[in-house]
């Protein structure tokens, strides 16, 4: 089984994570099976960028991203070229190792 390191994260994982993922499940499947509570506002449908992560090692074994995630990520807060919906980058059999960014864009959330 492949392993998901998450580096640390100030409210999910402050002192970081590492779980064990079944090949063929998203990352968000596997950190929300693991009992970590990453973002995912619209039920992973690829319809927001709250699950939004930054692959740091690994993502040539992730399958590609295609136009409809690329366009959702396109409106993510601190995009980079690694960056993935974790309910859209499907585990295969490398380990990952996984950045969840400080602040995501739920604008159900937000307080006005």
């Amino acid at each position: 089984m492949p392993q998901i390191v998450f580096l640390p994260h100030h409210e999910i994982c402050p002192d970081g994570a590492v779980i064990e993922a079944e090949k063929g499940e998203s990352i968000c499947e596997a950190a929300i099976r693991n009992g970590l509570k990453i973002e995912h506002a619209c039920e992973m449908s690829c319809a927001c960028t709250t699950c939004h992560v930054i692959v740091r090692e690994g993502n040539d074994s992730l399958n590609e991203a295609d136009e409809l995630e690329d366009d959702m990520l396109d409106k993510a807060w601190g995009l980079e070229a690694d960056s993935r919906l974790s309910c859209q980058a499907i585990v295969a059999d490398d380990d990952l190792v996984v950045e969840i960014p400080r602040y995501t864009i739920n604008h159900a959330s937000e307080k006005h």
